[in-house]
């Protein structure tokens, strides 16, 4: 039986491929006051702002390609049952190969009614004010907004409580809940840390090397690191 890997992703193993993410932009994203776009707030505010904002990271989503280090994730599938739990709303790790992933904030390529939120429909092109769900009600990304629900957080919860092994890849594991990940492993399970820029994690039981390097670079390490060690 393969050994159960699980992979924590955040925007750093997107950034490699061109998407930009607003914790390096000092709290702006594409010079938008992250609130402003990612709220329920901001959208009751203004609707249009934020079709807009995310029409743009939609089209931008069609002009990168995955990165080495998604395309060395998908390999991992060979020699382990490796889930991803990724707090990217991109489709990279679809793209490179990736079989299980766990999107816990909502993807771009998906759209969802203002009314339901499990009314969830595939959606590739943007989308404009009085576009409507089948429901008859105003279309919205499928994004997880600051102050929302995680509706896949309890999937992921479990997925964590079952790693043998945990790597966590281009997080700051400063957004919860899904920072709150770690803490349901198992304390034997060893994590693997990859961030140019890592976050301390108080607290932490667990055997735990962080790298500090790219994802890619990072990737390539613990690669090879795998092959090697009995878990």
């Amino acid at each position: 039986m393969k050994k159960k890997l699980v992979i924590l992703s955040g925007a750093g193993i997107s950034a490699e491929s061109g998407i930009k993410t607003f914790r390096d932009a000092g709290g702006l994203w594409e010079g938008h006051n992250v609130m402003d776009v990612a709220s329920p707030e901001g959208w009751n505010k203004n609707m249009a702002l934020v079709l807009d904002f995310y029409n743009k990271r939609r089209q931008q989503l069609f002009e990168v390609e995955p990165n080495k280090a998604h395309t060395i994730t998908a390999e991992l599938e060979t020699d382990f049952d490796v889930t991803i739990v990724t707090q990217n709303v991109d489709d990279l790790h679809e793209r490179a190969g990736s079989t299980k992933v766990v999107h816990l904030h909502g993807e771009l390529l998906k759209a969802r009614s203002v009314l339901n939120d499990h009314g969830v429909i595939e959606w590739r092109r943007d989308i404009n004010p009085g576009d409507l769900h089948p429901d008859g009600y105003q279309l919205r990304p499928h994004i997880v907004w600051f102050g929302e629900a995680v509706p896949a957080i309890e999937d992921a919860i479990g997925i964590v409580e079952e790693a043998d092994c945990l790597i966590i890849i281009g997080t700051s594991m400063q957004v919860y809940p899904a920072a709150g990940l770690i803490d349901f492993a198992k304390s034997t399970t060893p994590i693997y840390y990859i961030d140019p820029n890592p976050a301390s994690i108080p607290n932490l039981r667990n055997p735990l090397e962080v790298f500090q390097l790219s994802a890619s670079a990072g990737m390539e390490i613990i690669k090879a690191k795998l092959k090697e060690i009995e878990f």
